[in-house]
């Protein structure tokens, strides 16, 4: 596509009735860096992340909107008029991000390229500006759209006159959400914030009077100079003494928040908006930052010039596949591009238990195609279906007009796509393309390369957002695709995807495959600028299709075992509960935490009861376990009621209705962007979280049994933390331990507290157990007190006293603590970065928290990679001699498998051989514990 791109100048006239939007500039840029991953840099290594968030908004004002009458508003410096009034005004205020700097001008010239006038005003904030053009547009009559979500401007809303929008959230704002802030109406706002002040902008307030407060006193006598006229009337003496001393204050606040909307503005009101708009200088501007889809979604929305039109035909519109030249003039495509992003639509979320309905392709941003492949006659968009209720928006909305329910049958689509799906010269792209590839494995063609946005994007900025479409689509499009339910309905209206009319099924399919690709499009080249591409090449996305395998083959369960469990449950539950009742010398409901605690603490008249926000007494688990600890019968009793229950009901009674009836087996979904430190999580169900720590938790493990022919095998990695702890920190005591095999509780134990190894104790070993595993989640003394049951100072004494036996370790934790508060996010070993949020936070308990994680999190962190590097590994070693061996499951630091009897020997030398060697970096040597059984609990 050429720079020279002509925009029609009709679509962007503005004229005098048109409504205002005023943006704030100012505002959206510090909005814009803290919303969009700080690691984003243009060609240039400039960084760009505010700068992307801002050009988003004004493409999605002038495309998605159809926005004409726009300017944008900037403060001119820090220092203005409220500065005089009072000199502390916003002198709290950080210093401005290094790598925020450099986009300040790069923003003013993104407004200057999209030809949007650019207002600000030496002396005045960026609010008052925004103050004065909303006063003017309302006297004229003309609606005006302040676009922020900053609370300070909502003085100004006036019912849909004058209203706020919020881009990020695609959400106007009104007298309601002003009321649900505040607590008053929008004319009343300005007395309430000079009550209660503004810790961000050092605006004093009343002390003692926050926002609630301040709205009912402000209710009650009308404003605040009544209000302080009659503050003697306060009934609360403390509240009264303060509005009396700090009256004066609260007067000066108000000149600090009440906005000056009488500014002498330098451009009229009619003047503002897109003028001589020059696409060439606008594509010249989104080049160089490397902006290149923003490129496309402006040219199509304003339409090309007619030497363009014909090249770019491919963008105009989605494409419905109906025939097999059609869909071979895709493949060709795609075999042509190198690259293709690829969708499926299915009955169910179960690749191993659904069917296709449909494939979607797109082989350049702003292009689409889809494939229907399962769809039936729209009974749900027919007049005769029947919705129930007339009005409930819920439904689908009928639409006959649908094209021809003409589709190709499945077996030929997929022998045409087959060889484009499986050739290594083509790049598969997909959001979650793990989910795709097991599609059609069971159709059986094994797709590859392969990328994947979801995981590109969890590799670049970890749990700094989510990494859904909508999301992803959001921060870095600017766009809100099609949802599931505005097709389909939700609740109990709503239609299966299969019954939606080809021409909505295209809309919302092909534009999955086309964000994709828009998405990759942006993402991919980051892998390189933030030196992310050796961990997301070798192991994320590596990663996938092992993945991918193991939830495709999926793990074999007992019902019968699970159902004869269930029975057994059942009985112990109900004698936990003859017994509960029988001390409580009454029947009533277990489960009823209300009941529960009335019981314990109002009837039995129990120490340490403590009322929740809803009135009732706490029956959490720490208050139950204090209780137990104390000698209470009937406490310890609800916790074992409770814990069988859950088992019962989350896996005896629920597992059965998860196996999969075409495989007799339970496949799991395992998330690979869900935790920070890189570990892998379990879903539908949630095979990670079975118990093990007691005995009736360890038998829900029996239940999972390997194929007739086959045998389990557990391989878990032994202290891995521990031992990372010892390599990462260098404590040369600790690595020489692992090295000699010496039981490291007991070492750690006998140098702590000065005990021979020989006159070590059970008890003692324990702690140090305790210890050891607590130093590195960052445990602190009260944490080590309770697990240890001992006094909160003997607890810190320990800690002390390890810590001063192994400086290495208090000084490796200190650094990464350092490296968070520097960085925002700590590496592990081979380069991952987990995002620490709140690290400096002004909260302690927030900052504390943080902390810990800053600890644990290269640790983990680095167990996980290295647990990753060896399951790619292992897959490769099964699949490369041919091996009939199955990996079935990895929870933390244990793999299973499914090995044929006839493979033992090979399997087992082989899993432990590239288990405890696939680390080689490391000076500190890993050992694993491999098991064998007919079913897990047995194996591990």
């Amino acid at each position: 596509m050429s720079s020279n791109l002509a925009i029609k100048e009709p679509a962007m006239e503005n004229s005098q009735d048109e409504e205002l939007f005023l943006v704030d500039g100012s505002g959206f840029i510090f909005r814009a860096y803290h919303a969009i991953p700080s690691h984003m840099t243009n060609p240039d290594g400039v960084p760009i992340n505010a700068v992307f968030g801002f050009v988003n908004i004004l493409t999605k004002l002038i495309t998605d909107m159809n926005v004409k009458s726009i300017a944008v508003i900037f403060d001119a410096a820090r220092r203005n008029f409220r500065n005089d009034i009072y000199p502390e005004y916003k002198a709290n205020r950080g210093e401005t991000p290094e790598d925020l700097i450099p986009q300040f001008p790069l923003i003013r010239e993104a407004t200057e390229a999209f030809s949007i006038p650019q207002i600000e005003i030496d002396g005045f904030e960026a609010d008052d500006i925004i103050a004065t053009y909303a006063r003017i547009a309302h006297e004229q009559g003309r609606k005006a759209t302040i676009v922020s979500s900053d609370k300070d401007l909502m003085q100004l809303v006036r019912g849909t006159d004058v209203r706020m929008f919020d881009p990020m959230k695609y959400r106007y704002m009104g007298d309601e959400d002003v009321l649900k802030k505040f607590g008053v109406g929008p004319d009343k706002v300005v007395d309430v914030q000079s009550l209660a002040g503004d810790s961000i902008d050092n605006v004093p307030g009343v002390p003692g009077i926050g926002v609630k407060i301040a709205a009912e006193l402000i209710e009650k006598y009308g404003d605040l100079e009544t209000l302080l006229e009659h503050a003697g009337e306060i009934r609360q003496n403390k509240r009264r003494e303060n509005l009396i001393e700090f009256a004066d204050q609260a007067r000066i606040s108000k000149k600090l928040v009440m906005l000056d909307d009488k500014v002498d503005v330098p451009i009229a009101l009619d003047d503002l908006g897109i003028h001589d708009f020059d696409m060439d200088k606008l594509s010249t501007f989104l080049k160089a930052q490397g902006f290149n889809t923003t490129i496309t979604r402006i040219a199509q929305k304003f339409g090309l010039g007619d030497e363009e039109q014909e090249t770019s035909k491919v963008n105009e519109s989605y494409e419905l596949i109906q025939d097999e030249a059609h869909l071979q003039k895709w493949i060709d495509r795609a075999f042509e591009m190198g690259k293709v992003a690829i969708d499926t639509e299915t009955t169910g979320l179960t690749p191993a238990a659904a069917d296709l309905i449909g494939i979607s392709l797109s082989t350049a941003g702003g292009n689409g195609c889809y494939i229907p492949l399962g769809h039936v006659e729209g009974q749900a968009y027919a007049d005769s279906f029947d919705f129930g209720d007339d009005d409930n928006d819920d439904a689908p909305k009928t639409d006959n007009t649908s094209p021809e329910l003409k589709q190709l049958p499945l077996p030929r689509v997929l022998e045409l796509l087959k060889p484009l799906l499986e050739d290594n010269s083509v790049l598969k792209i997909g959001q979650n393309i793990k989910f795709d590839m097991q599609m059609f494995m069971t159709h059986g063609i094994t797709v590859a390369p392969i990328d994947d946005t979801m995981v590109l994007s969890y590799v670049l900025d970890g749990s700094n957002h989510r990494h859904g479409m909508n999301e992803l689509a959001d921060i870095f499009l600017g766009i809100q695709p099609i949802k599931y339910e505005d097709i389909c309905g939700k609740g109990k209206n709503q239609i299966s995807f299969a019954e939606v009319p080809l021409d909505k099924a295209l809309d919302y399919a092909a534009e999955d495959a086309d964000i994709t690709m828009q998405l990759h499009d942006i993402l991919k080249p980051r892998l390189a600028q933030n030196r992310m591409s050796t961990v997301y090449e070798t192991m994320d996305r590596a990663f996938i299709p092992v993945i991918a395998k193991m939830e495709h083959i999926g793990v074999k369960v007992d019902p019968l075992v699970l159902k004869d469990m269930s029975t057994d449950f059942a009985k112990k539950i109900q004698t936990f509960e003859d017994e509960i009742f029988e001390i409580a010398g009454c029947p009533f409901n277990v489960a009823s935490t209300k009941q529960l605690g009335n019981i314990l603490f109002e009837k039995m008249g129990l120490q340490g009861g403590k009322k929740t926000k809803t009135g009732g007494f706490s029956t959490s688990v720490d208050v139950l376990e204090k209780l137990a600890n104390d000698g209470v019968t009937i406490a310890a009793k609800v916790l074992e009621w409770r814990s069988l229950s859950k088992l019962k009901s989350t896996y005896t009674d629920a597992l059965p209705t998860q196996i999969n009836p075409k495989t007799g087996r339970v496949h799991t979904s395992f998330g690979t962007t869900v935790v920070n430190t890189g570990r892998l999580s379990s879903s539908d169900p949630n095979l990670q979280n079975i118990p093990i720590r007691t005995e009736d938790g360890r038998k829900i493990r029996t239940a999972f049994v390997p194929e007739d022919g086959y045998e389990l095998l557990s391989v878990d990695y032994s202290q891995v933390e521990l031992r990372l702890a010892a390599e990462m920190a260098n404590i040369t005591a600790l690595k020489q331990a692992f090295k000699d095999g010496v039981d490291i509780h007991a070492l750690t134990a006998s140098q702590v507290f000065d005990v021979p190894l020989d006159e070590m104790t059970p008890d003692i070993r324990y702690k140090a157990k305790a210890i050891n595993f607590g130093i590195i989640y960052g445990i602190s003394g009260y944490g080590l007190a309770k697990q240890l049951d001992i006094p909160p100072s003997e607890a810190n004494e320990y800690i002390k006293a390890y810590l001063a036996r192994f400086p290495e370790l208090e000084t490796f934790m200190e650094a990464k603590k350092q490296e968070a508060r520097d960085n925002g996010y700590i590496e592990t070993l081979y380069g991952r970065k987990c995002v620490i949020k709140g690290i400096n936070d002004k909260n302690g308990a927030m900052r504390q928290f943080a902390e810990r994680q800053a600890i644990n999190a290269p640790l983990q962190g680095t167990a996980a990679d290295i647990m990753k590097r060896a399951m790619i590994q292992l897959d490769d070693a099964i699949t490369e001699q041919g091996l009939k061996t199955r990996m079935l499951l990895q929870v933390h630091d244990e793999l299973l498998f499914e090995v044929p009897h006839d493979e033992k020997e090979t399997v087992e030398k082989l899993v432990v051989d590239i288990m405890e060697g696939v680390a080689k970096r490391l000076d500190t040597p890993l050992t694993v514990e491999a098991g064998w059984g007919k079913n897990w609990a047995e194996a591990h």
